[in-house]
């Protein structure tokens, strides 16, 4: 009889524990085990899908959403986080307290970095225009002039949003974004005078370290396709370029030791660009081939489906083609 109860029990148990609802911070925990982000990416959808309790899939979608965003899955994580500002829900205990305010803005972002201002522009103008909030208002207004400067296509249509963007400057209520308005209008005209102000009054921002040279802004349309009335000049951070000693009489020469000490480029090639249309990656190729450089275009096809158009530019037997092209104006990043 003992063994009997023990073996109904064992079975209750195992019944109760696989009926038990999925909770956010139970399947956060086990994507982080898995060994790639891509391997993340695909077990948290997996298990979205068999979730129920509302509030637990808003987080789940949340988390999802910011590794798709990390991985520049842009258009992945825009309706990943859409989806979660669509659930009527609270967050929950052990994950990170966002408003739904806070996650259609998140959306937003992803839609600009994939050149998807229309879909930009369909959440900034949904029921979060009515916020009460004022860093949620301040970002609607930035993300808004953001999305003036995707759509244009000269160096005149800039011109509006530039006027709207030095206004901010003088207004408090826009003082939680103030970094981020410097230094947008430091890419797009190359006035050094917002870099100095970026790294006088935000020394620690993210900003500051872009200007410095430290950071590379993500190669996306939306930075890539901006016209710009000026070149935005990094200054001297990680990426600057190596000051070689002069020779010295009393040490002997250093410049050959100095140079022995830089180790060799060790990429092959330079990503400037990610599109998913193909003349916007063919527009940027041949901008940096008219320039000298030797581009041209792959592709890659995601998980999710879609395909994309990498611009790429070959290393040449100089090993400096990554300043060349950030010196003319180009972000790019080393790829193998």
């Amino acid at each position: 009889m003992k063994k009997i109860f023990s073996f109904v029990l064992s079975v209750f148990l195992c019944a109760s524990v696989f009926s038990a609802e999925l909770t956010a911070s139970f399947v956060t925990s086990e994507a982080a085990k898995k060994d790639s982000v891509e391997e993340s990416v695909s077990y948290l959808k997996s298990q979205i899908s068999k979730m129920t309790v509302a509030a637990e899939k808003r987080a789940a979608y949340i988390f999802l959403a910011s590794l798709q965003e990390q991985m520049a899955l842009y258009d992945d994580a825009q309706k990943a986080y859409a989806q979660a500002a669509a659930i009527a829900a609270g967050d929950v205990a052990g994950m990170p307290k966002k408003t739904n305010e806070q996650i259609v803005l998140d959306a937003v972002r992803c839609a600009l970095s994939s050149g998807d201002y229309a879909t930009a522009d369909s959440y900034l103008n949904s029921a979060v225009r009515n916020s009460k909030n004022a860093t949620v208002q301040a970002y609607i207004k930035l993300y808004s002039q953001w999305s003036a400067l995707c759509k244009a296509e000269t160096v005149s249509d800039i011109q509006e949003p530039v006027v709207m963007l030095q206004a901010y400057l003088k207004v408090d209520s826009m003082n939680a974004v103030k970094p981020a308005v410097l230094l947008t209008l430091w890419y797009v005209t190359g006035d050094t005078s917002y870099s100095k102000q970026i790294t006088k009054l935000y020394p620690k921002s993210i900003e500051a370290s872009i200007v410095q040279g430290d950071v590379q802004l993500l190669p996306t349309p939306f930075w890539f396709f901006v016209p710009k009335s000026g070149e935005a000049e990094q200054g001297t951070g990680t990426f600057a370029e190596i000051e070689v000693p002069k020779n010295d009489a009393k040490t002997g020469s250093k410049t050959e030791e100095a140079s022995a000490s830089v180790a060799p480029a060790k990429f092959t090639k330079w990503q400037l660009g990610l599109f998913r249309t193909e003349s916007n990656a063919k527009l940027l190729a041949d901008e940096v081939k008219a320039k000298g450089f030797d581009s041209y275009i792959t592709t890659e096809k995601r998980a999710s489906g879609t395909t994309y158009f990498i611009v790429l530019v070959r290393e040449d037997k100089t090993g400096n083609v990554a300043d060349r092209l950030r010196s003319s104006g180009y972000d790019c990043y080393g790829v193998e």
